[in-house]
């Protein structure tokens, strides 16, 4: 398809803008051949013709396709030129925060001007190992590459970081090599790593300086070689540096700043150690305050050089030598100060006694006068004589800043040695990774010889770099069978040619230099006559003759030739480098040797660069007469050569090129200038990079991956099974020009433009498809509702014509009611009308009769009651008298009540208050959950008794209303009787009397009652108003009492549980972390005794001694003591403090200083625990052989004292005969070892002679021990005598007294020796003693009798000495308890009465509490203690009997005549098995062999029960407990926990292996909890279990020890999953399409990505779920315990969620809504293989919720606010830089989609400000959650367990 006919409507174009470089159009008419112009539509809506060239008749750019914007790699677009490299670029950083992109094999690096969390070790972590074309762009992608071909091709690497100043060459570099520091480490513990980063502090100081264009610039070039081991761990490293811009060390230019060291010099000038430097604020000095700028922004040079000290000293240069250097460097600024008076034109004079240069003088050594003479003079050697002459002011300043320059530059190499030095390894360097950090291409407005030279160097470095791409390019061509053609690129050959050749430019200025009386204008006319008209390069300006103008690969530069020779020659006065030689400061000679007598291998040149040499680690040597020749070369003479070495190093390397790109002049984050960028592009090659790749097939795919794509474009019966022959068919109909693709072997290969072409084809197809979906689905919908119309019209038009006629028919309806209505109201009004008529007559008439009676019956009414009125009216004064005294007794009752009712309120308010002292007194005590809960039982009990109370007032309030309403009745009835006898008396008075008095007195005395009553009534009236107001506020008072009591009561209890729940969280919390934290240091602690283990063997293999007449073997059992004593004591006496400490962080750092001390205390502590075992060893065998001769002969007493005898001298002799064997030793290791190793201070003879010094002391102890035994063992002879038979209990019991003080077993083994001894005394004849026989005996048992009372005396006198120390304690707890009852009385006294009370009771409950909880727990003890003296009683009765059966064993056929046999001594029937393994002690070691060491876990695991290991060690540890042999116990315990650790460490990374030893490690530490005889691990067990538990030994201790070591080997368990996992996990998750056709195939540049497509040899989900399945079988055969493989499940899943999160996070190709289905289908296959495992609540499925939101997220609508809302509450798992990370890393795969918005990640942004997460971007994917093992009881017997042949344990016996 030819490219014109791809100009069509809607096309979109670059056109040429002066101001944004390039602006997009898009066509607004095809294009058709030979029109000369375009009709364009602007973005910006304007219409724009643009013309065509008339001579090159070119076309605008085309514009990509927007699906291909925004690619990791430029050379995937498919249209490669400018404009689509500047777009995709600012796309990148601008829109998606991304400031890497490929470009080809370059990395093109933008500064953000920014920090950016993209740095972090975890960010190493997840590149390291990875393909580079498989995670996002990043400089650490490109060390990876660098570093795996160095591994792979053992072939040396080279990283070439070039840039503009303020770009970010130098932290690009210092990235790189922290990146190798960190992930090789070093092959010493000297740290080298270290100190390669350590050296760019000091290198920033001294040779980077503040510039406009950036604030860190460096201003010298460097090129780093890392080296490297056969191992590739870092060795060391070495430094060359370039062309130090030492003009700056006299000159800065505005708002510049000098070097960083001058200003942290005066920064410091305070400290004391620098006051003999005399130094001041910057601004005082002359050579610092030139730029005006002295301070940076956001910079401490204070602190600056703190760091700058710190590196210095790490890097090995002393403090004496940094004191010198800072002398030198103050020396320098104080030159700078000194000042010249002329005294005329040519001569001139420094003031006398000119303080700077007095300064000057003293710090350098240097004399005053002689210093002050040759600064304003010079020497002048001619042929014949030498003179010397002034100079003028201008030449003496001059010549001054030249000293400062090459006194500084002196210094700079003299560091760079220095640092050389310290980085240089002696171990054989095997290959190295080079990291050159030079300057970039340069051009300003005065262009000088420093421009030059750095041009110079970029254009050969351009050369270098299109070479290299070149090949490539022809190399992959002829790989993939591609007929090749020639590429045209740019050669810059003729310009270095130009530069370096004969008679070129360089060559000219050394001539010139060589001249008398060369000028720069003599020199500028050679050039001229050279070059102009004859070299296309080389051109004149026209104003100009002091100028000439260079064309470069990058630009046209404009070089103005003032100053170029005086650069060049670089020239000092001699007379003054003579000066500084003859100073008595010693370091400054140093600095102004001879090459040959340097101190740094790499000595520097008088400008400031060391040559490149092959051996760095070596000094140069040369021809005699050399050096003078040496020092005439000139600068550019020099610097050629070592550009010449640097061309030849970086040729022998395979090199990687960063280029850095710096967005805008201003330093403004995130901010891009189209325009620089454009100058940087076309600078730094990566544009021709991008040409070269356009002129030949710059788009690539595999067939696979094309046919995935555009599988659109083909019909059913193009698809073949042979992929690649249906691409050919396929695009051999597409495209019709074949030369625009070419097939290789494994690709397809497409010029520019045709994969767009593709594209757009693809698209259509696509368009026309969604067109027609459309049509058929919108032409549905229309039909769809056009049928639905009509069916609602119809329905319509039924219901109106059904309305109409029922409106008719209601209407007929109603005119025949209407009818019949009228005819009824008719007949009704005539009725209703008659019958008013009627009843009015009939009323009147009653009213009229009614009038007539009622007019009668008033007159004999008042009559009557004029007759009453007498008897109430005197009735009703009695009944007032009454009703006034009874309320008056009633409003006394109510105020007395409610003087009760307020003392009980306010005895409530005081309790109340009260409650609320005691709960602030006792928070924060320890028990405060129980406490809590007390005090709400307490508030209960009370709330109770509250309740009751008013129970009981409400009962005395009825009975009491009831009394008085009974008193009321009475009062009522005796009011009548009153009222009765007064109606007679007045009765009888009328009678009597007949009297009436006048009419107006019986009236106005009427009126006078009336009025009374009415007052009366009122005043009744209030009261009962007032007391009823009065009870309804009572009754209010108590119900808000009430009320508030139960808020009280209700708040308390939610306010309790609320703390109780907290508190229970950050409990667990607590909890957590600390297990964590524990569970690091046992791993720190695993990984440091491995170390230990390899120096230990090491050190073994150095110290290889032999030893003359002492042929001794390493015992394997020795040794595994070692290690266990190893493992115990730091887990009993260092880790356990530690587990009360509060985390501090999720990974606590390990303190090397306490495992160092660690480690000292464990070689005291193996040394000791070896002589002990080889003692009580032994020991052993003595008892052993001691007992099996008395057994042989029983019955003579004269052998048995005889073998005491020899018992004794072969203990003296065995004594002496080690002593000797320690002596030889010594002698040995101090004649026959190396001298550094058995020199008095090296570690090994330390080492060695602590063990020799502990042995002999150790041995010295045992002596002593066997006599007191002795002694002991004849005092148990003297109390245990044949007595009556009446004695015999008395006896016993005396033995069992004795034998419980013994506190040594080896005291209780010698107490039953004599034992059986005494008991066979009987049988003896004591006559046979001879006499000397018996005053031996005598002799020796006063001597141990005399040792025995002295024994007895220091016991007693130690037992004192602790009672006395206990009644210390005792007298310090009662000052305490004083103190403490002193200040609680004092807080007493303060309160007031109610509240001293009240806290006096609670103390007073505390003290209680405690007491008893004091007093149960030494119940509790002395429990223990009675149960544990049963114990021993039984085991001590068990074992005497034992005896008793052996003598009766060996008693001879005539004995057992005369004594009976007892029954009770008769052993047990062997099928009655205890459920115990019985073993020889010298069987151990075959136990443990063929138990431990070559069992094969598959065996056990498939024809087994699970941990059959485990019971059978249990079952031996039962029966060494039963026979109470606590030697034994710990001798297998120990030997089995090390043979389980040499097992994990010889075959660690076998997942069946670790999971077998996991599961028997738990099962062995479930059965010695289960059978501990502890209650709380005893619930489950049964009758018979209860009677296997261990009955003599502890072994709690032992419990932790396997505790951790389980714990040890879960950690193993998680590596080993997770180095299994981790190759599946990216492909299987991410890369595979588990859902075959929703996510299609972008173009992929020249690094290509792993492909998605599954072939054989890539993991799938299928492979996870499978190994997933796998893991789980496993772990199931081995028995592990069900909460433990849930913890291993949550793990694995943490793994997989974690790693496919973290790459998610790193692949901006997989992050597209196609590709969050993928993962949330993914996730779902997990979730349902949780769900087929019944394993769903194990917590994995949590593990996966970031996982999970991030893919919802990818596939959630991004564009309103309320999508930023449902966003922010749904990704409540993802911290806030990871969903800004998605958001910006998420890309279209296809048209359709649309790309997130700015403003809707700002909006993002902004509504997660508040929101406290962690800034880290990546989660850690080696985060191991703490493991917890729960108690988990087995129901199998132990008698019933049998012991498969297949073990090979047939020396072992059921017991």
């Amino acid at each position: 398809m030819a490219a014109s006919e791809l100009y069509t409507k809607f096309a979109r174009v670059w056109i040429p803008d002066p101001e944004e470089v390039w602006k997009s159009a898009e066509l607004l008419k095809d294009y058709k051949p030979g029109d000369k112009v375009l009709l364009l539509h602007l973005e910006e809506g304007k219409d724009l013709e643009y013309r065509l060239d008339p001579k090159t008749k070119e076309l605008p750019h085309l514009r990509n396709p927007d699906i291909l914007v925004g690619e990791n790699d430029l050379t995937a677009l498919s249209y490669l030129h400018e404009p689509a490299v500047l777009h995709n670029l600012r796309v990148r950083f601008i829109d998606s925060k991304l400031i890497y992109t490929y470009c080809g094999i370059v990395l093109v690096a933008i500064n953000p001007y920014e920090q950016l969390p993209i740095y972090g070790e975890d960010i190493i972590n997840a590149y390291s190992g990875q393909n580079m074309g498989d995670m996002d762009p990043h400089i650490f992608a490109v060390a990876e590459e660098a570093y795996k071909q160095m591994a792979r091709d053992e072939r040396n690497q080279s990283i070439i970081v070039s840039g503009e100043s303020g770009a970010g060459k130098t932290v690009s570099a210092k990235y790189a090599m922290r990146y190798f520091a960190t992930v090789s480490g070093s092959a010493s513990e000297a740290n080298v790593e270290e100190k390669v980063l350590a050296s760019n502090p000091i290198m920033e100081s001294i040779g980077n300086a503040k510039t406009t264009r950036n604030d860190n610039s460096s201003r010298f070039g460097k090129y780093i070689e890392i080296g490297f081991d056969k191992r590739y761990r870092i060795i060391g490293a070495n430094m060359r540096t370039y062309l130090l811009e030492k003009s700056r060390v006299v000159f800065q230019a505005e708002e510049e700043r000098n070097y960083h060291i001058f200003y942290q010099l005066c920064a410091s000038a305070k400290l004391p150690e620098f006051k003999m430097l005399r130094l001041g604020n910057a601004n005082n000095f002359h050579y610092t305050k030139q730029g005006g700028s002295p301070v940076i922004e956001g910079v401490d040079d204070t602190k600056e050089m703190a760091h700058t000290r710190q590196a210095c000293t790490l890097l090995g240069i002393s403090e004496s030598y940094q004191m010198g250097i800072f002398r030198i460097l103050a020396g320098i600024l104080h030159l700078g100060n000194v000042a010249f008076t002329s005294r005329d034109s040519d001569s001139c004079t420094i003031p006398p006694k000119h303080e700077p240069l007095s300064i000057f003088s003293d710090l350098m050594g240097v004399d005053y006068e002689e210093m002050c003479h040759w600064l304003c003079h010079r020497k002048l050697a001619t042929a014949t004589e030498t003179y010397i002459k002034p100079i003028s002011k201008l030449q003496a300043t001059n010549a001054r800043d030249a000293l400062a320059k090459h006194i500084y530059a002196k210094l700079f190499s003299w560091i760079v040695d220095h640092v050389n030095q310290a980085l240089h390894s002696a171990v054989k360097q095997h290959s190295f990774i080079g990291v050159l950090d030079i300057y970039g291409f340069e051009t300003f407005e005065i262009n000088s010889f420093e421009q030059f030279c750095i041009n110079y160097a970029n254009e050969k470095l351009q050369q270098q770099f299109n070479m290299h791409v070149f090949k490539l390019e022809q190399e992959e061509y002829m790989k993939e069978q591609i007929p090749w053609t020639l590429i045209d690129f740019y050669d810059n050959q003729p310009c270095i040619n130009l530069i370096e050749s004969k008679l070129g430019i360089l060559d000219l200025l050394d001539e010139e230099c060589k001249m008398p009386k060369g000028t720069d204008d003599t020199w500028a006319q050679k050039l001229y006559n050279t070059h102009l008209n004859k070299c296309a390069l080389f051109e004149k300006p026209r104003l100009s003759n002091k100028a000439f103008i260079i064309q470069h690969f990058a630009d046209k530069v404009e070089y103005q030739c003032e100053g170029f020779l005086e650069k060049n020659k670089d020239t000092v006065f001699e007379e003054q480098i003579k000066v500084l030689k003859s100073s008595k400061f010693k370091m400054l000679p140093e600095l102004f040797q001879d090459d040959e007598k340097a101190i740094s291998p790499t000595s520097a040149t008088s400008s400031g660069r060391t040559p490149l040499t092959r051996t760095p680690a070596k000094p140069t040597k040369g021809r005699p007469g050399q050096t003078a020749k040496e020092h005439k070369k000139t600068v550019g003479h020099q610097f050629r050569n070592s550009l010449h070495l640097l061309m030849e190093t970086l040729n022998a390397t395979t090199p990687h090129y960063v280029r850095c790109i710096k967005p805008n002049d201003f330093k403004f984050p995130f901010t891009f200038d189209e325009k620089r960028a454009v100058q940087q592009l076309r600078a730094c090659g990566v544009l021709e990079t991008i040409r070269i790749s356009a002129a030949g097939f710059p788009s690539r795919w595999t067939y696979q991956e094309f046919f995935s794509r555009y599988r659109v474009l083909m019909k059913q019966k193009d698809v073949l099974s042979d992929r690649k022959q249906t691409c050919k068919n396929v695009l051999e109909k597409l495209i019709l020009d074949k030369d625009k693709y070419q097939f290789g072997k494994t690709k397809i290969f497409f010029r520019a433009g045709q994969v767009a072409y593709l594209e757009k084809l693809r698209a259509d197809k696509l368009r026309a498809a969604c067109i027609r979906i459309q049509k058929t689905i919108r032409g549905w919908l229309l039909r769809k509702k056009y049928l639905r119309m009509r069916k609602a019209a119809i329905t319509v038009q039924r219901h109106v014509r059904g309305y109409q006629a029922r409106c008719y028919a209601k209407f007929l309806r109603r005119t025949k009611a209407a009818t019949i209505i009228q005819k009824y109201w008719r007949m009704y009004i005539i009725r209703r009308r008659y019958k008013i008529r009627r009843s009015a007559t009939i009323v009147l008439q009653s009213y009229l009769r009614g009038y007539l009676a009622r007019n009668r019956y008033r007159k004999m009414l008042r009559e009557h009651k004029a007759v009453i009125i007498q008897k109430w009216v005197r009735g009703w004064l009695a009944r007032r008298h009454y009703r006034r005294s009874t309320q008056a007794i009633i409003y006394l009752q109510c105020c007395f009540r409610r003087m009760m009712a307020k003392r009980e309120l306010k005895k409530l308010k005081i309790e109340a208050r009260s409650v609320e002292r005691y709960k602030k007194l006792h928070i924060g005590m320890e028990n405060k959950i129980m406490q809590l809960q007390r005090k709400v039982d307490e508030q209960n009990k009370d709330y109770k008794c509250l309740m009751e109370k008013l129970t009981n007032l409400e009962g005395i309030y009825t009975s009491e209303t009831e009394k008085l309403r009974s008193d009321l009745e009475r009062l009522q009835l005796s009011e009548e009787e009153a009222k009765i006898a007064t109606g007679r008396v007045l009765s009888l008075q009328e009678e009597i009397a007949k009297l009436r008095k006048d009419l107006e007195q019986t009236q106005s005395e009427k009126k006078s009652i009336e009025e009374r009553a009415d007052r009366y009534k009122q005043e009744t009236e209030q009261l009962v108003s007032s007391l009823k107001e009065e009870n309804t506020l009572l009754k209010q008072e108590k119900e808000a009492l009430n009320h508030l009591i139960v808020e009280q009561a209700k708040e308390m209890t939610e306010t309790m549980e609320k703390k109780l729940v907290e508190e229970t969280k950050q409990l667990e919390l607590d909890l957590n972390d600390e297990r964590l934290r524990y569970q690091n240091l046992l791993n720190e602690f695993s990984r440091l005794e491995e170390r230990y283990d390899d120096l230990k063997e090491e050190m073994t293999l150095m110290v290889n001694v032999p030893k003359p007449g002492h042929k001794r073997t390493d015992s394997t059992h020795s040794s595994n003591e070692s290690e266990y004593t190893f493992s115990s004591e730091i887990a009993e006496s260092e880790d356990l403090p530690l587990r009360t400490e509060e985390p501090s962080e999720k990974k606590v750092p390990l303190d090397m200083s306490l495992f160092l001390k660690l480690q000292k205390r464990v070689t005291e502590l193996e040394q000791e625990k070896q002589v002990m075992q080889d003692e009580l060893d032994r020991k052993e065998e003595q008892v052993l052989r001691s007992k099996a001769k008395e057994e042989e002969r029983p019955q003579i007493r004269g052998a048995e004292l005889e073998y005491e005898s020899l018992k004794r001298q072969e203990l003296e002799s065995e004594n002496k005969k080690l002593k000797n064997e320690l002596n030889e030793l010594r002698k040995a290791l101090s004649e026959k070892s190396a001298p550094e190793v058995t020199a008095p201070g090296a570690p090994a003879y330390r080492v060695l002679m602590e063990q020799l010094t502990s042995v002999s002391e150790e041995l010295d102890v045992r002596k002593e021990e066997v006599l007191i035994l002795r002694s002991q063992l004849v005092s148990q002879k003297e109390a245990i005598q044949p007595k009556d038979d009446k004695n015999t209990m008395t006896d016993s019991t005396i033995l069992l007294e004795d034998v419980q003080k013994m506190k040594d077993k080896g005291e209780i083994a010698q107490a039953y020796i004599g034992l059986k001894e005494t008991n066979r005394l009987p049988t003896m004849d004591c006559h046979e003693l001879n006499e000397d026989g018996e005053l031996w005996l005598v002799y020796e048992g006063l001597k141990q009798a005399n040792r025995l009372l002295e024994s007895q005396l220091q016991s007693q006198k130690r037992s004192h000495e602790n009672e006395a120390e206990a009644l210390r304690g005792e007298i310090q707890s009662l000052k305490e308890e004083n103190n403490r009852q002193q200040q609680l009385l004092a807080q007493n006294l303060q309160l007031p009465p109610e509240a001293r009370i009240e806290a006096s009771l609670q103390h007073e409950i505390t003290r209680l509490t405690n007491e008893n909880l004091d007093l149960m727990e030494q119940l509790e003890k002395q429990d223990k203690t009675v149960r544990k003296l049963k114990k021993q009683l039984k085991v001590f009765a068990k074992k005497i009997g034992e005896l008793e059966v052996g003598q009766m064993e060996n008693i001879s056929p005539g004995q057992i005549i005369d004594e009976p046999i007892r029954p009770v001594n008769i052993p047990r029937k062997e099928k009655d098995f205890q459920g115990m393994l019985e073993y020889k002690k010298e069987d151990e070691q075959k136990l443990v062999k063929n138990l431990i060491l070559e069992l094969k876990p598959r065996g056990v695991a498939v024809n087994l029960i699970p941990g059959l290991p485990a019971y059978i060690l249990f079952m031996c540890v039962r029966h060494a407990d039963y026979l109470n042999d606590d030697q034994k116990v710990r001798s297998l315990l120990t030997s089995t926990i090390n043979s389980i650790k040499k097992v994990l460490k010889k075959r660690g990374d076998d997942f069946e292996t670790v999971s077998f030893w996991l599961s028997n490690t738990c099962r062995f530490l479930h059965c010695l909890k289960q059978y501990s005889g502890e209650e709380g691990f005893m619930k489950h067990n049964t009758s018979r279990q209860n009677e296997h538990c261990l009955t003599n030994f502890d072994l709690a201790e032992y419990r932790q020890v396997l505790s951790d070591l389980a714990i040890q080997i879960y950690q193993q368990l998680v590596r080993v999953l997770e180095n299994i996992l981790q190759p599946m996990i990216v492909s299987g998750m991410l890369e595979h399409e588990t859902i075959q056709g929703v996510s299609g195939v972008k173009p992929t540049g020249l690094r290509k990505r792993t492909s998605s497509i599954a072939d054989e040899g890539t993991y799938t989900l299928d492979s996870i779920l499978r190994q997933l399945n796998s893991f789980h079988s496993v772990l199931c055969q081995h028995g592990m315990d069900p909460e433990l493989i849930k913890q291993v499940v949550k793990q694995m899943f943490y793994i997989v969620g974690a790693v496919t999160l973290n790459n998610l996070l790193l692949r901006k190709d997989m992050c597209s809504w196609s590709k969050g289905m993928q993962i949330r289908y993914n996730v779902s296959q997990l979730e349902e293989w949780l769900r087929d495992k019944n394993l769903m609540n194990s917590g994995a499925k949590e593990t996966l919720e970031p996982l999970i939101q991030a893919a919802q997220l990818l596939q959630v609508k991004k564009k309103t606010d309320d999508d930023a809302e449902a966003i922010c509450s749904m990704c409540s798992a993802l911290t806030t830089a990871q969903i800004v990370k998605v958001l910006n890393l998420y890309t279209p795969v296809n048209e359709f989609e649309e790309r997130v918005s700015v403003s809707f990640i700002r909006t993002i942004q902004m509504r997660l400000r508040d929101r406290k997460d962690s800034p880290q971007l990546l989660m850690d994917a080696k985060h191991i959650f703490p493991v917890t093992f729960p108690f988990n009881p087995s129901s199998l017997a132990l008698e019933t367990i049998q012991i498969p042949a297949s073990l090979g344990l047939g020396f072992i016996s059921r017991v």
